[in-house]
């Protein structure tokens, strides 16, 4: 990855997280962690990783849902934060695995001893 790149992903993901929490409106779930985000050579889409407190696969669900439905708000109030740069990357948000992944297998581990 480029600098330019890895700049405009470090700017997305510090911009986008207060963002995301003001606008999603369903809180039952809490608050959402952004822990990463990747930006495609082209800077047409940015994947953005996100967590939240949970496990349960309603609420991953229902956030899911949430982050959908205001995507559209999302990327029009994260247009505004950002306005050096032409065009602002398509949004694609994806659940973040690895947390809860690390969580199971330390479960696991906790369980042997």
């Amino acid at each position: 990855m480029s600098v330019t790149i890895e700049r405009l992903a470090s700017l997305i993901q510090r911009e986008l997280a207060p963002i995301v929490n003001r606008e999603v409106k369903d809180k039952s779930f809490g608050y959402i962690n952004l822990t990463e985000v990747k930006v495609t050579r082209d800077m047409s889409y940015a994947n953005i990783y996100y967590t939240i407190l949970s496990d349960d696969p309603d609420m991953l669900k229902k956030a899911q849902q949430a982050i959908e439905t205001s995507k559209a708000t999302i990327r029009m109030e994260l247009a505004k934060k950002i306005r050096n740069i032409r065009k602002i990357p398509e949004l694609v948000f994806k659940f973040d695995e690895a947390l809860a992944y690390g969580n199971r297998i330390d479960k696991l581990l906790k369980s042997l001893k």
